[in-house]
């Protein structure tokens, strides 16, 4: 089972876990039209890999997703997996956990998911394009 982190829990989670990352799985769309999270002012790093090219099928994983992941992000490192809500990036979650990482799902993801805020809503390090 996916564990699950929300955005509010993440500044601390970060300073109490140095070996962990952020992965954001949304796609170019997205990053540029609502804005990027920015773990580097968290003492952290963030990396971008699209889970779902076609948010009109966002439940079919990009079939090179995992080895896009594994070029950038090795497996001694505790991912936080982000979407714009918390669906795509629970798929991405239980792709990365079933190859071996350790990885917990930002429950309310970039933007909140209704009930919880999101990491932009909550003001934390972003970096928006327009």
């Amino acid at each position: 089972m996916i564990k699950q982190i929300k955005s509010s829990e993440i500044k601390n989670f970060i300073k109490e876990n140095s070996n962990t990352v952020l992965l954001d799985v949304r796609n170019d769309n997205e990053l540029k039209s609502l804005g990027r999270p920015n773990a580097e002012d968290l003492n952290s790093v963030t990396y971008f890999v699209t889970v779902s090219p076609d948010l009109s099928n966002w439940q079919t994983p990009d079939p090179n997703f995992l080895e896009n992941v594994k070029k950038k992000i090795d497996k001694e490192k505790t991912i936080l997996v982000m979407c714009a809500a918390g669906g795509r990036s629970m798929i991405a979650a239980g792709l990365l956990e079933a190859e071996g990482y350790s990885v917990l799902n930002v429950s309310d993801g970039f933007s909140g998911n209704g009930q919880d805020p999101g990491w932009k809503n909550l003001g934390l390090p972003s970096i928006i394009d327009n």
